[in-house]
C-alpha cells in the first residue's frame, strides 16, 4: 500500500486516502440519515439490527452523553490532538502497513465525528443493534473504523511480540 517518495522514504499519501475514504463514507450516511429520519426514529431492518437516527453529545458508546455541554470542546479538541498525532506516526512508520491501516481507520473515524461536532455540536449515530430487550449504544462508519482500526493496532502489536 504505501508507495516509496521522491526522497527514498514512504509516502503518506496512501495512508491519508484510506482516511479519506472513512471520512466520506461517514459523513455521506451521516447525511442521508440526517435527511431520511427524525430524531429518535426508528426503522427496523432485521429483528436484531434497526436503523436509528441518534444524536450522541458524549465520546464512544455515549460516554458523557448528558452532561453540561464542555464535553463537546473537550471531544473536538482531544480529536484534533489525536488526528495530529496520528499523521505524526503514519509519518514515521508509513512502511508499516498493518499499523499505517489501523491509524488510517482511527484517523478517519475520529475526524468524520470531529466533523460532526463542528457542524453539528454531536455526533450522529444510525446503526442500532440489539437482541433480546438488550440495546448496543447506537453508532456510526466512523466508530466502526475506530472500532476496526483498533483491532488491527492489537494485531499488530501482537504480531510484532511474536516476531521478537
Amino acid at each position: 500500500m504505501a508507495t516509496k517518495g521522491k526522497a527514498g522514504g514512504f509516502s503518506l499519501g496512501p495512508w491519508l486516502m484510506i482516511a479519506a475514504i472513512v471520512i466520506l463514507a461517514d459523513q455521506f450516511t451521516k447525511v442521508l440519515i440526517v435527511g431520511s429520519l427524525t430524531l429518535g426514529e426508528v426503522r427496523p431492518v432485521t429483528a436484531f439490527f434497526d436503523i436509528v437516527r441518534a444524536h450522541n453529545y458524549g465520546a464512544a458508546f455515549s460516554f458523557l452523553n448528558h452532561a453540561d455541554g464542555a464535553q463537546r470542546w473537550f471531544f473536538l479538541g482531544l480529536g484534533v490532538v489525536a488526528a495530529g498525532f496520528i499523521v505524526w506516526l503514519l509519518r514515521k512508520h508509513a512502511g508499516q502497513r498493518l499499523f499505517c491501516w489501523a491509524l488510517s481507520l482511527v484517523l478517519g473515524g475520529a475526524l468524520g465525528n470531529v466533523l460532526d461536532r463542528i457542524w453539528h455540536g454531536y455526533v450522529v449515530d444510525f446503526v442500532q443493534v440489539h437482541y433480546a430487550g438488550w440495546y448496543f449504544p447506537a453508532f456510526n462508519v466512523a466508530d466502526s473504523a475506530i472500532t476496526i482500526g483498533a483491532i488491527l493496532l492489537i494485531l499488530d502489536e501482537l504480531r510484532r511480540v511474536r516476531r521478537s
